[in-house]
């Protein structure tokens, strides 16, 4: 069977931490052909290795690239910048949780209220997201607490992503859409 390429109006991207996510996120973005917007939602606390990794973020951009920043807002900012001329490159949910817990908001709510208003937003969107849960389990409860909720949100934004990618040492390996097997059940 040969598969026919379906159109990607929202596509997940996900890795570990220097997996190459952003890099693969970005380039697909690229390709589009449609305005780029660039939304961080990195937070800067005094740390100087964060703003290294911003800077060298925004480096690696062109000036095709609009970049707009939205820590919290997330979903209210998806809806006023998605739109059939652009394509939003959200890099990173995990920021954005990160963000979204620190400052005392209720993690569960807000996933659920991102995943749901990603249906009604009117262009092309591509999330960035760790995947956690792979490495060992946290040593305290507050990272025992991020890493079953960075779970739950990725879950949550995958079932509402046309397309799903992991980057593992960069490399794609594409996650949804994926053809069921084709079980051979014969006579015993």
């Amino acid at each position: 069977m040969i598969e026919t390429p379906s159109p990607a109006r929202f596509v997940l991207v996900l890795g570990g931490a220097r997996s190459g996510k952003s890099g693969y996120a970005q380039r697909l973005a690229e390709r589009s052909g449609r305005r780029l917007i660039y939304c961080a939602t990195a937070t800067i606390y005094d740390d100087g290795e964060m703003q290294k990794r911003i800077d060298r973020h925004r480096a690696e951009r062109d000036d095709r690239w609009r970049t707009i920043e939205a820590p919290l807002r997330l979903g209210e900012t998806l809806g006023a910048e998605a739109g059939p001329s652009r394509l939003v490159l959200v890099d990173c949910l995990t920021l954005w949780l990160t963000n979204v817990m620190l400052g005392g908001g209720d993690v569960e709510s807000a996933s659920a209220d991102l995943a749901e208003c990603v249906q009604s937003l009117r262009g092309p969107v591509i999330f960035v997201s760790n995947e956690v849960g792979s490495g060992i389990v946290p040593d305290n409860a507050l990272g025992r607490a991020f890493r079953d909720a960075q779970g739950r949100l990725n879950q949550a934004m995958a079932g509402v992503c046309d397309h799903v990618v992991l980057v593992a040492a960069g490399l794609p390996l594409r996650l949804k859409p994926r053809l069921e097997p084709d079980l051979m059940i014969g006579p015993d």
